[in-house]
């Protein structure tokens, strides 16, 4: 034991090296991690783009398929970006291709596709090999400059060749088509914005460098999806998402109500949100109206073309189509999120959140760049060309000499040199024309040429030299950009639009989006709860377990909330829809709600939001709470009075008139005002009648000048009056008087 294990040896020991296997997986998997990062699942932040889109852009221009060329098939496309490129399974490469040629999934496709390339339904695209595409002018923009060393090139994974480490990126194409992806540890999703709004921001970039994300949201509201729809979110959460570089988009799906006379109407959706494949969402839909969860939703068509045109017929022309749709919002995906994590790579290294106005900065930064480096190589090409060209004027000046030297010497080139001190490239040029040209050397062409190309020099200089220069023309740029994406295009048009939620009563929506059905709620003894179809008068049918007996019933509808109070003082809510069904005996409340188990069902009723309840413990002390206060939203319920054992909650009387009469154990009355009852949503409550020993027997809320009314126990009612309650007038809190003649034995009101 302790001692290290070898594998077994068989000769070739000397190539057996122990490996601390902790070690040896962090390090593999931090590579693999890395690799994910680095080279498939983030975009880099200055095209906006990853490796596999890059790799596809590039092999389309290197086989030159532009906007004004022919169609190539995906599948050659495919094994170009396959071979050269990307050494991975052609399946995964063609739908990534596929993708940018969606102009339901990009906001302005990189790709131009000829066939079938799915649809917003979710079906897939054709095969490759019966597809056609080529590049749009977005992916020109993006790859403008790529052949004047715009940008860094590598090796390609099998060295045979080099790719472009990221894309000159004239166009803001991160935020403009959005990406998302899952690496390792982190992930990204950033949706799409318009493209004349971008350029806006960044115009004003230029201008204000430390423009906040505040201005910024000014020129960019949010995001524009492809497939349009409605951001219903505030400017605030708008502007706090933007500044985080976290945070999401609500997106709801736009629609209008057509009238079909006679007061009928029908709504029909002509926008659903992005990413939402339609097919599933209306079968999803018509799987609520099976299970009667849409009861105002009578049906639902698909009447979709070219356009999205989803019909949706109301139960009756009475349904308020406002309420009908913000429950469809509810339960459906007419509205979704759009989550917002701009995670991406910084540098084309470092994965990182950014905010709004950094993103921007850096892909400003990198048009810079490019706008330098493509000016240095025309400046190289420039001198290249003037030093070609005095060589040609020297040849032009002594042709006959130069054809002299050429005729009659072995070796001309070192002759030529050091006759009229030429360099080898000047040399090289003139014993390389043809003999057509000497016709068209003429000095004057050649001046010309090397004039235009020496201005050109000292503007490219200029240009060099000055920041205010180099932003002037990165704006010039960017201009240029805006006007080919304007918002007057059909292209450029902001297709998602703004809107705040209307404000509508919660409460409705919840009816809405339960069947209402009528049912009689039964409580028994030991705390099962049922509820059965219908309204049902008799309740001595009903059946209990052995051992148990009806506690309360009472009629509701399933729209109904259910509150239901206990002897500790809690109150708990159930959904009308929610209950265990009246086959059987139902279920034990305590398994519903968490009861404590020394605690019983004191009452229950259906919720009335208007009513205020007299909560009062067996101490007899007691306040009032509005029912609304009652309402428990978790399983845990509401404490709602103050009581710890041998004390309990013994009454909830509903609060009506102006008088609260209190009844001991000891056969005492006491009548005083209702006012003196404090109002209180949780607490201990104040003594109501004072006793030396027992305590509470009833208690009842009236209006004096109606007189209190009470029932003996053969069902005779007695009333008495505000005179002749007289004796049993006084403050809160003091004993009272013994209880007139004929109340019931029983010490309650009601027999």
């Amino acid at each position: 034991m302790g001692q290290e294990i070898l594998p077994p040896s068989g000769g070739d020991d000397d190539h057996i090296q122990p490996v601390d296997l902790k070690a040896a997986l962090e390090q593999r998997y931090l590579a693999y991690a890395l690799s994910t990062i680095m080279h498939r699942a983030l975009p880099d932040v200055r095209d906006g783009l990853k490796p596999v889109h890059r790799r596809i852009v590039y092999a389309m221009n290197e086989m030159g398929l532009r906007p004004n060329s022919a169609f190539r098939k995906c599948a050659k496309i495919v094994g170009e970006v396959m071979g050269n490129y990307h050494p991975h399974g052609d399946q995964s490469i063609y739908d990534a291709l596929a993708r940018l040629a969606q102009d339901f999934s990009q906001r302005y496709t990189l790709v131009n596709g000829q066939g079938n390339f799915g649809n917003i339904d979710g079906d897939s695209p054709a095969a490759m090999r019966y597809t056609e595409s080529k590049m749009t002018a977005v992916s020109e923009l993006l790859l403008e400059g790529i052949d004047q060393d715009a940008v860094d090139f590598r090796d390609t994974y099998d060295e045979s060749n080099s790719e472009p480490v990221v894309l000159p990126g004239a166009f803001p194409n991160l935020l403009a088509n959005g990406s998302s992806g899952i690496a390792v540890g982190m992930a990204t999703s950033i949706p799409s914005h318009n493209a004349h709004e971008l350029c806006d921001a960044a115009l004003h970039l230029i201008k204000h460098p430390d423009a906040t994300v505040e201005k910024l949201v000014e020129f960019i509201p949010g995001p524009d999806f492809p497939t349009g729809g409605i951001i219903i979110d505030s400017r605030d959460s708008i502007i706090e998402s933007y500044r985080t570089g976290r945070g999401g988009f609500r997106v709801r799906a736009k629609w209008q109500t057509e009238d079909l006379g006679r007061g009928g109407y029908q709504i029909v959706i002509t926008e659903i949100p992005f990413q939402v494949q339609k097919s599933r969402l209306i079968e999803k839909i018509a799987e609520l109206l099976i299970a009667r969860k849409l009861p105002l939703l009578e049906d639902i068509r698909d009447e979709s073309a070219e356009d999205i045109r989803v019909v949706l017929v109301p139960k009756t022309r009475s349904v308020d189509p406002t309420i009908l749709m913000e429950s469809m919002f509810k339960l459906t995906e007419l509205e979704s999120r759009f989550p917002l994590n701009m995670n991406v790579l910084s540098m084309g290294r470092i994965p990182r959140v950014m905010a709004l106005n950094e993103v921007l900065r850096e892909w400003l930064d990198h048009r810079r760049e490019v706008l330098q480096r493509r000016s240095r190589f025309r400046l190289a090409a420039i001198d290249r060309r003037l030093e070609i060209l005095s060589g040609l004027l020297v040849a032009y000046l002594n042709i006959d000499e130069v054809i002299r030297i050429i005729r009659e010497e072995d070796e001309p080139k070192p002759v030529m040199m050091a006759r009229w001190d030429l360099t080898d490239n000047q040399v090289e040029a003139i014993l390389n024309m043809r003999l057509r040209a000497l016709r068209k050397l003429e000095e004057f062409e050649i001046r010309k040429e090397f004039d235009e190309l020496t201005k050109e020099k000292g503007e490219i200089e200029a240009l060099l030299s000055s920041d205010d220069k180099q932003w002037q023309t990165v704006a010039w740029e960017i201009g240029e950009v805006k006007k080919k994406f304007a918002k007057a295009t059909e292209v450029g048009r902001r297709r998602t639009q703004f809107a705040d939620a209307p404000e509508t009563d919660e409460e409705a929506i919840q009816q809405a989006m339960i069947e209402k059905e009528p049912i009689t709620v039964v409580i028994s003894e030991k705390g099962w709860i049922r509820a059965l179809k219908g309204h049902i008068a008799d309740t001595a049918t009903l059946t209990f377990k052995e051992g148990d007996g009806l506690k309360i019933a009472f009629p509701a509808q399933t729209t109904d909330k259910i509150l239901i109070v206990t002897t500790g003082g809690k109150a708990f809510t159930l959904g009308g829809d929610k209950l265990p069904g009246g086959r059987g005996h139902g279920e034990p409340l305590r398994i519903i709600v968490d009861m404590d188990n020394d605690q019983a069902v004191l009452t229950a009723f259906v919720h009335d939001p208007s009513r205020k309840q007299l909560i009062v413990s067996t101490a007899g002390n007691g306040f009032v709470v509005p029912e609304a206060e009652l309402v428990a939203n978790t399983r845990k319920g509401k404490q709602i009075m103050n009581v710890g054992l041998p004390e309990e909650t013994q009454l909830l009387v509903p609060v009506s008139g102006d008088h609260v009469a209190v009844v001991g154990e000891n056969r005492k009355l006491l009548v005083f005002p209702l006012a003196q009852v404090p109002e209180m949503s949780r607490g201990k409550g104040v003594r109501l009648q004072r006793y030396k020993d027992g305590g509470i027997s009833d208690v009842r809320c009236f209006a004096i000048s109606d007189g209190l009314v009470w029932e003996d126990s053969a069902g005779r009612t007695f009333t008495k009056n505000k005179d002749e309650l007289a004796e049993w007038l006084a403050d809160r809190a003091t004993a009272g008087r013994t209880v007139p003649k004929g109340f019931p034995r029983s010490g309650k009101f009601a027999g």
